[in-house]
């Protein structure tokens, strides 16, 4: 399956849900007034849009039908996509420019970050990447086992200790592994819950240390795992992991099974963090960089095969 198939079949809820609703309103209206825009508002906001980041969209709407003197309802489709497109737009690459580069993933339990790791790892071997991985989300055993798993089917190494260990621990031993085996890139699973944002910052606060101490001039990317079937959830995960950690960017799970794929917009446009993965699926080809462009297709019905 190409890659435009394979975004667009993942967002196939996302796109029931936002495309259809739009193609009723502009079918529906024979002009452009201010109820078209307030059934709009409401259609963008029931797709997980959010109410700040829908309003926006409909004033930038607003000026554009006003400067070009757009009279035509059927017009507006276009310029949504125009409009999301430029919204969602930003640095969706992986920075990865030293040898050793060092990726953080972290995200609460059950957003897919340990499949999100595997998966990852699988790719960046693919690519001739000499990949070893660190569990440091060291507070469930489960986590541990599960990465170990992935490590096997991916076919990289994996540095691990026992469960409770320090994670700034593993991380410092995962490093020194990477440095012995001239690996390419550093995977490290950590900070797995949110409960208690004090304990967070103080455990990634240490990790960060030991990572300026050990390799102070590596590539390092912080990767927050979200689940975009809890919607507006995980729009404010996002804000709480803001808060805590510097994120470079965001991996958008589950897509395929969710109508609330429209999360993308808020959290790119709200909190000016750029999405770099979305998951379209579970086979281990399924994470998929993001691409502006391709998911605004993706979710309007549109495009070609890519």
């Amino acid at each position: 399956m190409g890659f435009f198939n394979k975004i667009k079949q993942g967002l196939q809820k996302t796109r029931a849900s936002l495309s259809n609703s739009v193609n009723s309103i502009i079918n529906s209206f024979t002009k452009i007034d201010e109820d078209l825009f307030e059934e709009l508002e409401e259609i963008l906001v029931m797709a997980d849009i959010g109410v700040t980041t829908a309003t926006e969209i409909c004033n930038i709407l607003r000026k554009k039908i006003k400067e070009q003197g757009i009279k035509d309802p059927t017009v507006i489709k276009e310029l949504l996509k125009e409009i999301i497109a430029d919204m969602v737009n930003g640095d969706s690459e992986l920075h990865l420019e030293t040898s050793p580069s060092i990726i953080l993933v972290i995200g609460v339990n059950g957003v897919g970050k340990t499949t999100t790791i595997g998966k990852l790892s699988a790719q960046l071997k693919a690519e001739g990447k000499n990949v070893v991985l660190g569990a440091a989300d060291t507070f469930r055993a489960a986590a541990i086992d599960q990465l170990g798993i992935w490590a096997e089917r991916a076919g990289v190494t994996m540095v691990k200790s026992v469960e409770g260990t320090d994670p700034a621990s593993v991380v410092f031993d995962t490093i020194a592994s990477a440095k012995s085996k001239g690996a390419d890139v550093i995977i490290c699973d950590t900070a797995g819950r949110l409960h208690n944002k004090k304990n967070l910052m103080d455990e990634l606060a240490k990790i960060y240390r030991v990572i300026g101490r050990e390799l102070p001039d590596a590539s390092l990317e912080t990767l927050l795992v979200l689940d975009a079937a809890t919607g507006q959830n995980a729009v404010n995960q996002a804000r709480e992991f803001k808060n805590v950690a510097d994120i470079t960017g965001i991996v958008l799970t589950k897509l395929d099974g969710t109508a609330k794929g429209g999360i993308v917009i808020p959290i790119r446009n709200e909190l000016s963090i750029p999405v770099k993965y979305i998951g379209v699926g579970e086979g281990i080809d399924d994470l998929q960089p993001f691409n502006a462009q391709e998911f605004v297709d993706g979710i309007f019905e549109n495009g070609e095969e890519k």
